[in-house]
């Protein structure tokens, strides 16, 4: 999966906004926005809802490599959005879990 604020950042650059251009346009806080840059962190779903409405596509558009659509099953979209809760330690906690599982 591409990282997601890369792509964030892709569109917005592509339309030519601001980081506050697309927090006025998409209704969140220009803070929140600038703090997942600050801190690495993964937007949560409610709130990539609201960029991919300000940016005129849908969600699977936002995880879509090479612009293939991509649609989520109901357990990963649950996965997802537990996910996005999660810090950067704790994400490597579940990758490590994950790689011994399979392990």
């Amino acid at each position: 999966m591409e990282d997601i604020l890369a792509t964030i950042t892709t569109y917005r650059e592509k339309r030519g906004w601001t980081e506050y251009q697309l927090a006025e346009r998409s209704g969140l806080p220009q803070s929140t926005i600038s703090s997942w840059y600050r801190k690495n962190m993964v937007p949560t779903i409610p709130s990539l809802k609201k960029i991919c409405a300000a940016f005129g596509i849908t969600l699977s558009q936002v995880f879509a490599e090479d612009d293939t659509p991509v649609s989520l099953t109901e357990s990963q979209r649950k996965l997802l959005e537990r996910w996005t809760r999660l810090n950067e330690e704790q994400q490597e906690v579940i990758f490590a879990l994950i790689d011994k599982m399979q392990s």
